[in-house]
């Protein structure tokens, strides 16, 4: 995904990245999700892909895991490759960057 690289913080492009889940290999579990999604200090990059093949995810400067209220910081960004690259950066009107438990997973928010 090189086209997200001039969005991604400086500090953050030259680091490695891994793969920590895929519903190729993992499956669909939210719970598979949080317990694969890596160091709490860790950056995430979420990609989904819909059923009509449309690809769009979002960006978090902390690991992606369950909460009970919203967390993150405003590096959080949410993209869309459809049909090119859009980027969705934190307005400043709330902190509502991610938020997860057992039944979903939210980005932004208000």
């Amino acid at each position: 995904l090189p086209q997200l690289g001039p969005h991604v913080p400086p500090r953050l492009t030259q680091q490695p990245w891994h793969l920590l889940f895929s519903t190729a290999r993992d499956g669909f579990s939210l719970r598979t999700l949080y317990r694969r999604g890596g160091q709490s200090g860790s950056p995430a990059l979420l990609l989904i892909r819909d059923t009509e093949a449309q690809a769009f995810g979002a960006f978090s400067a902390t690991a992606i895991r369950r909460s009970k209220g919203f967390y993150g910081t405003g590096e959080t960004f949410l993209f869309s490759f459809s049909p090119e690259l859009k980027v969705f950066r934190w307005t400043g009107r709330n902190n509502f960057f991610l938020k997860g438990d057992v039944d979903l997973l939210m980005v932004g928010g208000g």
